[in-house]
């Protein structure tokens, strides 16, 4: 055994922590990084949010008048913080933007809160004549409800739910079933059911319904959702004409009784770019619109002067604030980049449409703007570009190669659309098959299998020749 030095020379990747803070904003969505920004401002006392509007014409609100900032630099090491913060306070005023009226929102926007299915129908249990045994039971069904509004208590069947509710409530089962048959009176009709074929039945009988609608919904449900018209027709023994009125009069039932007391809100996509047509030319324009105005707050020049003993916690947040607005803007500078590529290779898309979407994948963008792979899937993630064409995703734009014997390969995408354009113009007593669409695609020098189309038909949310058939 002996000690000894010597010297090794070795590779090693190291991620700083602003290393890592740039990585988690490029993958972030818009949504997302509000909500961070929205935190720093609150823990980071040297960040506040600008009054002003960003110019597009003059360089970003957010960039550092200071020196670059090395990432090993040592925390102490001082900051010429009074020449910044006198620098960054004598920046002349960015223009502001007027709002109109029309831009604020309506007053149905500003509601805070919405009514569900329990509070609705809770109000008319309290206006209904019930005994307290009753209405204990009553509470039970309404708090059992799913989201579709069917009584329905997870891992057990549907004909122990009564008697088991019943038995907590203390009410005897007969009276149960009354007070359940009550309430699936209540609005909207038909709520509480233990199944699809009881809510159309209740529905069907408030309605006044004749007695061939509670046959077919009775003993035929299962038919009329294939669509099998002809077996239901034989099995009644009446016209076919007839079992297709009953199936449209059906159809205008509603399966689902809480439809509309779903408390989930609309999911607004707000895009990261938009790309304009000017002329010939496309441009692409970062999204600011909405994004909190970062800057440095000058608040702290006349605190430090006071307080010395600061500085150093001043210089930390100091350098945490900029490393942030230095992020941010390098976020965006890279997303306009890629997308910028991505109108580049996809330009025949642009000018013609979907149709002339060309196979592209990861590599092809990295290779052209000299970034990894996977920095390219984490600019595409969640971010969307609003184009002539539509909103997309970034990710719309790849897509897998079909390969063609005696043409250009075409893209996946652009078979969905032949498929949806060939599926539009079929004749609807006569749809195609998933066979014949095969053969209709061969024609073009589109060779896929069959369980390729239904597939792609299926993504499209297209249903199957059977169930698109239309008998008159």
């Amino acid at each position: 055994m002996e000690l000894k030095q010597q010297l090794k020379l070795s590779q090693q990747l190291i991620m700083t922590p602003q290393l890592q803070q740039a990585i988690k904003l490029l993958q972030m969505s818009r949504m997302e990084l509000s909500e961070l920004v929205q935190e720093e401002l609150l823990e980071n006392p040297m960040l506040e949010e600008g009054a002003e509007a960003r110019d597009s014409r003059s360089a970003p609100a957010e960039e550092v008048e200071s020196a670059p900032l090395d990432p090993g630099e040592s925390k102490k090491d001082e900051i010429d913080w009074e020449r910044y913060i006198e620098n960054y306070t004598q920046q002349a005023p960015m223009p502001s933007v007027r709002r109109n009226d029309d831009d604020l929102p309506g007053l149905e926007s500003t509601l805070s809160t919405v009514e569900d299915l329990t509070d609705y129908l809770g109000w008319q249990l309290r206006m209904g004549e019930f005994m307290e045994d009753e209405r204990r039971f009553a509470a039970l069904v309404i708090g059992n409800l799913d989201d579709n509004g069917y009584l329905r208590i997870e891992g057990m069947d549907p004909s122990e739910v009564v008697p088991r509710l019943s038995a907590e409530a203390g009410l005897d089962s007969e009276d149960a079933e009354e007070v359940l048959e009550m309430i699936q009176q209540f609005d909207p009709v038909g709520v509480a059911a233990r199944s699809l074929e009881e809510c159309l039945t209740i529905q069907a009988k408030h309605f006044g319904m004749d007695d061939l609608v509670l046959k077919v919904i009775g003993d035929h449900l299962t038919d009329l959702e294939k669509r099998h018209y002809p077996a239901v027709a034989k099995a009644l023994g009446c016209p076919l004409e007839e079992v297709y009125d009953v199936a449209q009069i059906i159809a205008e039932l509603e399966p689902r009784p809480a439809r509309r007391f779903q408390t989930e809100e609309p999911r607004y996509i707000v895009p990261d770019v938009y790309v304009h047509r000017v002329g010939d030319e496309y441009y692409v324009v970062a999204n600011d619109d909405g994004m909190p105005k970062l800057k440095i707050s000058s608040f702290y020049r006349s605190a430090m002067a006071d307080n010395p003993k600061a500085k150093e916690y001043i210089q930390d947040k100091l350098r945490s604030a900029q490393w942030l607005i230095r992020s941010i803007d390098q976020r965006r500078k890279t997303i306009v980049r890629v997308t910028e590529c991505i109108v580049e290779k996809q330009r025949d898309f642009f000018d013609k449409g979907i149709e002339y979407l060309k196979p592209m994948i990861l590599r092809d963008v990295a290779e052209t703007v000299g970034m990894h792979e996977s920095t390219i899937s984490r600019v595409t993630s969640n971010k969307y570009v609003h184009t002539p064409r539509g909103t997309f995703e970034l990710k719309y734009f790849f897509n897998s190669a079909i390969r063609r014997d005696n043409h250009t390969d075409i893209a996946s995408e652009s078979v969905k659309q032949a498929i949806k354009n060939i599926i539009g113009g079929e004749d609807e007593k006569a749809p195609l098959s998933d066979q014949r669409i095969v053969e209709i695609l061969a024609r073009d020098d589109i060779k896929i299998a069959r369980r390729t189309v239904a597939k792609y038909r299926e993504m499209l949310g297209i249903l199957s020749s059977s169930k698109r058939k239309k008998y008159f």
